[in-house]
């Protein structure tokens, strides 16, 4: 009878343990799958023109960024995010199609991307030819005209225009007319007498409208991109006492006349007043695209679709407001190939960090295919994917990033550590420039030229730059 009981006892204590590991194995089985779905839904991606970490997340104390600053605090900051070639139609023609801007083949805003792209799929086309609806709204590829554009990577793609109220309004040239593009304007009418208002008011009436598909939507807002252009209330934020202007070390002179483009006399000849006037005006543009960054992302909320988009937004690449005597883009130094970079979403795994590691925009493409699981995604892509760093954003990424420039027929190219900047130009021939990227994070003391110290730093960071 007892031998009966415990035999019993032993079937059900075995068919009980069965069933949970029955129920144990389905839940795992479930739980692959679901990693296997993309975290996300949606894309926006927000390109802004020639952005610096002009921005109070970034810790810029002058700057009025209240939008893109929450946008960091519930999503990941990359600190150290660089663009391959700081101009607008390199860098995007690059970013765009995960190739490096030599590669490619377009190293000015004059080579068209159709040109050179052949049947190489741009990042909004991949998205396309995996089931997303593409709308591109502003300036995304550098958009002179469709040659320099992939008009068949959008379902949709609208410009817009900047209206006579909005072309008003107090303006003045701080090169006395020499650069045309060089003023400032306190534009009369609102937000939506600008192009970019125009864009973000799209934008945000794409969020809302009703769709069966997932979307990607790219965002190309123009400012603070020249000439200096917003309503007049945003001037208004930046009383022009309260802007300072960088101060050169004394004795300083580049390093080489190519260190810059050739027209750096231009801006040598500006008074104080001059440059406090372009750097308010580079702040107050700064302020108004914040504004619209801000109607985006509520759009996104108010649609119910804040919870499963990954918003992506960055500047082209940087831009350099006095420092090394420069207001413009085009180097190599930290000013001009660092941007900002954010990202929000489901797809990051910690929120409100400030990530150190460093990628460079090629890789751009490679991650959001891998985090939305997009298919036939190129081989020869020449980024890497840093979906893992998104996931857990206080993990290291690359040791090393690279640019180029150029200037007439000669090359500079550029690698960065964490340790050092080193930059050749013409391979070398026609001089190297070498910055300790600690002790020296602004880059005026050029130790390639301190005897032979630096040698074995400069030679291992050649070898990089050959081998890469």
């Amino acid at each position: 009878m007892i031998n009966s009981i415990l035999i019993r006892r032993s079937y059900f204590f075995l068919i009980l343990f069965g069933t949970l590991w029955l129920l144990g194995c389905q839940s795992s089985s479930q739980g692959q799958d679901d990693s296997d779905q993309p975290k996300d839904k949606n894309v926006l991606m927000i390109i802004v023109d020639d952005l610096k970490p002009t921005l109070g997340t970034y810790g810029d104390t002058l700057a009025i960024t209240p939008n893109i600053d929450r946008l960091a605090a519930s999503g990941v900051q990359f600190n150290r995010a660089y663009c391959n070639f700081a101009v607008c139609g390199p860098s995007r023609s690059s970013f765009l199609t995960g190739l490096r801007p030599e590669t490619l083949g377009i190293l000015d805003n004059v080579t068209p991307l159709q040109s050179v792209l052949g049947d190489k799929p741009t990042l909004p086309y991949l998205f396309k030819q995996n089931g997303f609806e593409t709308i591109g709204i502003g300036k995304t590829f550098h958009d002179k005209d469709p040659s320099h554009e992939d008009p068949k990577a959008w379902d949709a793609y609208y410009k817009f225009q900047t209206t006579p109220l909005g072309e008003s309004g107090e303006k003045r040239n701080v090169t006395n007319g020499e650069f045309p593009w060089c003023y400032w304007q306190a534009a009369k009418g609102t937000n939506l007498d600008q192009q970019d208002g125009q864009v973000a008011q799209k934008a945000v009436q794409e969020i809302k409208r009703q769709r069966d598909q997932p979307f990607f939507l790219a965002v190309g807002l123009h400012k603070p991109h020249d000439p200096f252009v917003a309503p007049k209330e945003y001037f208004d934020k930046y009383p022009i006492e309260d802007i300072e202007v960088p101060v050169l070390p004394e004795g300083w002179d580049r390093a080489y006349e190519h260190s810059l483009p050739g027209w750096t006399a231009v801006f040598d000849q500006m008074s104080d007043r001059d440059k406090k006037e372009l750097k308010r005006a580079y702040y107050a543009c700064t302020t108004f695209m914040d504004a619209l960054v801000g109607q985006i992302i509520d759009a996104l909320k108010e649609s119910g679709q804040y919870e499963n988009t990954l918003i992506v937004f960055f500047g082209d690449h940087g831009y350099h407001l006095g420092e090394h005597g420069w207001w413009n883009k085009v180097t190599v130094y930290e000013e001009g190939v660092n941007a900002p970079f954010i990202m929000a979403g489901n797809s990051v795994g910690k929120k409100g960090i400030k990530s150190n590691a460093m990628f460079e925009f090629i890789d751009i493409y490679p991650t959001l295919a891998e985090l939305m699981n997009l298919e036939s995604v190129p081989d020869y892509l020449e980024g890497e994917s840093f979906a893992s760093v998104v996931a857990d954003p206080e993990l290291p990424f690359k040791e090393t990033v690279y640019g180029v420039t150029k200037r007439g027929d000669m090359m500079g190219r550029m690698v960065k550590t964490e340790h050092w900047r080193y930059i050749e130009w013409d391979e070398g021939r026609s001089g190297r420039e070498l910055y300790n990227q600690v002790d020296d994070p602004l880059e005026y003391q050029n130790l390639a030229t301190s005897d032979n110290y630096y040698q074995e730093v400069m030679s291992r960071l050649s070898d990089s730059l050959r081998n890469r």
